[in-house]
């Protein structure tokens, strides 16, 4: 069954560079006279075949966003897409190295896309926050040199701190100063872990991290103990199964185990994390999954609510996204 469009969603793991549309890479790629036609094609689509070739690609399209109002357009754009599909809340992760190679100073690269999500909401009431992102296999003293640039200019949008780039690269052993000095600053924290990485990287993240979320965190399930132990914890994953799929963790949606970890009371979340490098949106990941594994507008409206309960946002911002939820739920059971 389709996810009916009076289902609030909300997203706590997209990467705001790779969730720029094609059509607006092109866009900012002729006018600034860039050169982009390697990794898109003619029907607007990225262009890549591996996780190699994808990150070239990402770091081709990030490359045109140049200037403040570019990321402020970015932002918008996403914003809007969001709440287009039923969005009330969207968390996206931001790339204090990306802007540096841009040439954007930290402040104005936050600045620039605080507009853009504030006149996406001005027109739509989205919420949105942002996750500063320090990028693994850049070594930890480029992550915490990220975490000091987040808590010497402090905005309030930017409300958490995470972990990306090669899991395979570097242990969370490395990171654990720079994740202690996050917590220690009020910013909520999350790590990359179980996507390409196992069991062990999943374990490794939780005792050196200290974190309560963990973005994907699907390879958890081939160890029941660690099954146990994040739903014992409440360890909330933020899984994204059109990524996996595409990238080749798991090779069709019915075998993605995120049904299986929900039903093992894990507390789990729906996400885009790249959406249209991997042709989806969070509104798809929704509906593929609710079809296959036939879940009601109720379990798609817990799934919300996890996300809101788990989101890094102030409790006033919480409460009345609640109350939006509530509304919903109320109206799915009258139907």
């Amino acid at each position: 069954m389709n996810a009916p469009v009076t289902v609030p969603k909300a997203e706590l793991h997209c990467h705001i560079e790779g969730a720029a549309p094609p059509s607006l890479v092109q866009r900012l790629a002729s006018q600034y006279g860039d050169d982009v036609s390697s990794v898109l094609d003619g029907n607007g689509k990225y262009l890549w075949t591996d996780f190699t070739t994808f990150l070239k690609a990402y770091d081709t399209a990030s490359a045109v966003f140049k200037t403040p109002s570019d990321y402020a357009l970015l932002a918008e754009t996403y914003f809007r897409m969001l709440a287009a599909e039923g969005a009330i809340y969207g968390e996206i992760f931001i790339s204090p190295d990306h802007a540096q190679a841009a040439g954007l100073s930290y402040r104005s690269y936050v600045e620039g896309l605080a507009t853009g999500m504030e006149r996406a909401k001005n027109d739509t009431a989205i919420e949105g926050r942002m996750i500063a992102i320090g990028v693994r296999h850049f070594g930890s003293a480029s992550v915490e040199k990220v975490v000091k640039e987040v808590i010497g200019n402090p905005h309030p949008l930017v409300t958490g701190f995470g972990l990306a780039g090669d899991e395979r690269s570097g242990h969370p052993a490395n990171f654990a100063k720079a994740f202690r000095m996050a917590s220690e600053a009020g910013l909520g924290t999350t790590a990359h872990a179980g996507e390409f990485g196992g069991p062990d990287s999943v374990t490794a993240a939780l005792e050196f991290l200290r974190v309560k979320r963990l973005g994907h965190g699907v390879r958890a399930v081939e160890d029941k103990d660690l099954v146990k132990r994040l739903a014992d914890e409440d360890i909330v994953l933020e899984v994204c199964p059109g990524s996996n799929v595409s990238l080749g963790v798991y090779t069709h949606l019915r075998f993605h185990p995120i049904n299986m970890l929900r039903r093992e009371g894990v507390k789990v979340t729906l996400n885009s994390d790249d959406p249209p490098f991997f042709g989806t949106t969070l509104g798809k990941e929704y509906s593929s999954i609710a079809e296959t594994f036939n879940w009601s507008p109720e379990d798609q409206i817990a799934v919300t609510r996890t996300a809101i309960e788990a989101a890094f946002c102030d409790d006033a911002t919480r409460n009345r996204l609640l109350v939006r939820l509530e509304s919903a739920l109320q109206g799915a059971d009258g139907n």
